[in-house]
């Protein structure tokens, strides 16, 4: 097994580690981790020291010089598009004198998708080299001020390892389909209790009388006119729900050319032009849903294109699961469960750090009896639940 060395770098761009050492570390599982995306992200300005997002990626070597851990970390001046939310404790912060920014974070920017985030090479003793990548980021943060280190949305198990180094563990929740060995959707609607089968049913045919024709876009397929008509969906939904969207277009574009591959992009046309799409990446065990919009109101054909369809498309892919984004508890009655997401934080003040971990013990508390009860109570596969 090959040793690191324990000195971590710093770097401002992702392009400085490269394309070859950064997904050496990350691997293809996770498009979200990938180097396509992050520096996607980048190279279109959207994470960015500009909009908040000073990139501080970390690097460590290997005794030969090769770069055998990476992390993805970013130096922030604000809380947006983090779908963890801390704004209670940088205000109670704040009010006590104290300054919350600016504050690192481990992420995939402006991307609620569970993922590794602490990557290291095949080759290498992983606990050892997430110690390093772990310690790198708390001395990162006192040499820079910061109040502290936030990871967001990482795997269970780099979750539980981060709890054993010492860091608070908060627990969320999310809705996710799982794929049961399905063959058809209607093998899938064969699980549901009869009214929710009834009820999906009427709903697709609804979106569908609606519409013109549903178009799954993958690889190839994808052209400059299909994103052009994506990014007047996400500008109308992004501008309603966040005030002014994270991403523009050159993004779009950016992944279109280097992951089309990973994109699939459902789009709907009525009367010859598109009115509605859904973005989704796909990873190698999970087809992830996450941007959604339309210029004309179609009856059900938001659950039709996020939902019914990247459904349909998992079982045609063979992914285990669907993950359809944040929030939302009417995805259950579509057959989206409560499964739990994570966060792990570091905060360096005594004083903030002690009351947010008492916080914390509570949340999960919480979280776990609501997951439970959600599915006990309204599973759509229990002839229990509602219709």
């Amino acid at each position: 097994m090959t040793s690191l060395k324990a000195a971590v770098s710093v770097h401002r761009r992702i392009s400085e580690i490269g394309r070859e050492a950064w997904d050496a570390c990350a691997g293809f599982a996770n498009p979200f981790v990938s180097f396509d995306f992050l520096d996607a992200l980048e190279e279109s300005n959207c994470a960015v020291e500009r909009t908040g997002w000073a990139p501080q990626h970390l690097a460590v070597a290997d005794e030969a010089g090769e770069v055998g851990a990476v992390m993805p970390l970013y130096l922030k001046s604000h809380s947006q598009g983090e779908y963890v939310f801390d704004w209670s404790w940088a205000d109670a912060y704040e009010r006590a004198g104290g300054s919350y920014y600016p504050k690192l974070q481990c992420a995939s920017p402006f991307s609620p998708v569970t993922g590794p985030r602490l990557l290291v090479r095949e080759g290498i003793d992983h606990d050892l080299g997430r110690k390093i990548l772990l310690g790198g980021a708390l001395a990162l943060c006192e040499r820079l001020g910061a109040s502290g280190l936030h990871v967001t949305f990482p795997t269970e198990d780099d979750w539980r390892f981060m709890g054993e180094q010492g860091m608070l563990l908060r627990q969320d929740q999310q809705y996710h389909w799982l794929n049961a060995g399905y063959s058809t959707f209607d093998d899938f609607l064969a699980a549901l209790s009869s009214g929710r089968r009834k009820t999906i049913r009427r709903e697709r045919r609804d979106a569908q009388a609606g519409i013109d024709e549903i178009v799954a876009l993958t690889g190839t397929d994808l052209t400059e006119e299909h994103w052009d008509a994506f990014f007047r969906f996400y500008m109308d939904t992004g501008g309603r729900k966040w005030g002014r969207p994270y991403l523009n277009r050159q993004f779009f574009s950016l992944v279109g050319e280097r992951m089309a591959d990973k994109v699939l992009l459902i789009m709907a046309r009525k009367g010859g032009h598109w009115i509605a799409g859904a973005l989704n990446l796909i990873g190698d065990d999970c087809l992830y849903g996450r941007h959604w919009g339309c210029t004309e109101d179609v009856p059900f054909l938001h659950f039709e294109l996020c939902y019914y369809q990247a459904i349909e498309q998992a079982i045609r892919l063979g992914l285990p699961r669907v993950e359809a984004g944040a929030q939302g508890p009417h995805k259950i009655a579509r057959g989206y469960l409560p499964a739990p997401v994570y966060s792990a934080h570091w905060i360096a003040d005594p004083m903030l750090r002690e009351p947010v971990r008492r916080y914390l013990a509570e949340e999960r508390r919480a979280v776990e009896h609501d997951m439970e009860l959600l599915e006990a109570e309204y599973s759509p596969f229990s002839e229990r639940g509602p219709t």
